[in-house]
């Protein structure tokens, strides 16, 4: 399929997991790709296999000075931009009682602060047709125990898709929330191994953990002309676990 053939596209989070399932995605269906995310390494060896229609730049979603070097290369390289896909995000449990300030900070620092300047420092260099997807989380919608500040920080990100919406009408940008459940990333099944994977599979009708190239499939739909009528929507790519 070439349904993002000449566009282009920056994911955030793009150098492993679902980021990166998703940019090799983007990538078959013709898009050129900026890959961002924190560790050099990472982003070196993912641009390697994804090949000449990938960059990689190094920074922060929670720096805007390294959001900005980020924008500046697309700019430079490809003067307009097609699709931002907010994917980075970050969680760790820490049950009530023992939550501290710096870890609410550091949660919404990353998912809710870094979500919201990413897409506010891509929207100069985008215009009609454009689409933005943030990656949301079931557990947005259902809560998870000791998740206090991750579960917050997810229902955050959905209704900035709503506000959104309202503020882009008449732009000809839209803006769309893809929410997965547990999905076997290389990380989380290094985390979980082969028993809380089970587990975790366990929990949704589908009996299994998603695999990451699942909801790339679901992103490349919300990037393409394909949901060209969808905006302030929520994609759950998650087994059903919030559904039901």
């Amino acid at each position: 399929m070439t349904r993002l053939n000449g566009k282009t596209a920056v994911i955030t989070g793009g150098a492993t997991g679902i980021g990166l399932a998703a940019a090799r995605r983007f990538i078959e269906e013709g898009a050129f790709v900026f890959i961002y995310g924190r560790r050099q390494q990472a982003l070196d060896a993912a641009v390697a296999e994804l090949g000449p229609n990938a960059r990689g730049v190094k920074g922060s979603v929670s720096d805007e000075a390294d959001l900005d070097r980020l924008y500046a290369a697309v700019k430079a390289e490809r003067g307009s931009l097609d699709i931002v896909f907010a994917n980075a995000g970050a969680g760790s449990p820490l049950p009530l009682g023992q939550i501290t300030a710096k870890h609410i900070d550091d949660t919404f620092d990353t998912n809710v602060k870094g979500t919201i300047f990413t897409v506010q420092k891509a929207l100069p260099l985008m215009g009609p047709g454009g689409s933005i997807i943030l990656t949301g989380s079931s557990a947005g919608t259902t809560g998870a125990p000791a998740f206090t500040a991750y579960s917050a920080s997810k229902a955050a990100v959905r209704n900035l898709a709503r506000t959104w919406a309202e503020d882009l009408k008449g732009t000809g940008i839209r803006v769309n929330v893809l929410s997965p459940g547990a999905t076997a990333t290389e990380l989380a099944k290094e985390a979980l191994g082969e028993e809380g994977q089970k587990a975790y599979g366990a929990m949704t009708p589908l009996r299994r953990m998603a695999a990451p190239a699942e909801i790339a499939a679901a992103a490349a739909f919300l990037a393409s002309d394909d949901s060209s009528f969808m905006t302030a929507s929520e994609v759950a790519v998650d087994g059903g676990l919030a559904q039901l």
